[in-house]
């Protein structure tokens, strides 16, 4: 009666979760890597002859590398929600199918 396959989801889950983790790092490492370019560009900035810190954060946020580095960031993020949604569907999947066999169990007891 159900069209939901819970093998298939399983594996789905199975076959997504490297992929998932390897996203999440990725997102994680360019995080923490824009503290370090910010950090580089406001060094830059000061060589530049920026002095104050606020002008440094300034010039680091306003430089292209900084741009860049944003939209990986942003690239970085789509890609682990995709995959992180792709497995929530599969699991919900499980669920509903869970839920069906529990619902049916319980009409065949009711009906014998």
């Amino acid at each position: 009666m159900s069209s939901i396959n819970p093998q298939k989801a399983l594996e789905d889950i199975a076959r997504s979760a490297p992929a998932y983790a390897k996203a999440k790092a990725e997102r994680i490492y360019v995080e923490e890597y824009r503290k370090v370019l910010k950090a580089q560009l406001m060094q830059q900035a000061e060589a530049e002859g920026h002095k104050t810190a606020a002008a440094q954060e300034r010039e680091a946020y306003a430089h292209s590398t900084y741009g860049v580095h944003l939209e990986a960031l942003r690239d970085a993020i789509e890609a682990e929600e995709t995959l992180r949604w792709r497995m929530v569907a599969a699991e919900t999947a499980v669920d509903v199918w869970r839920s069906i066999e529990a619902s049916n169990r319980r009409m065949d007891r009711a009906a014998a």
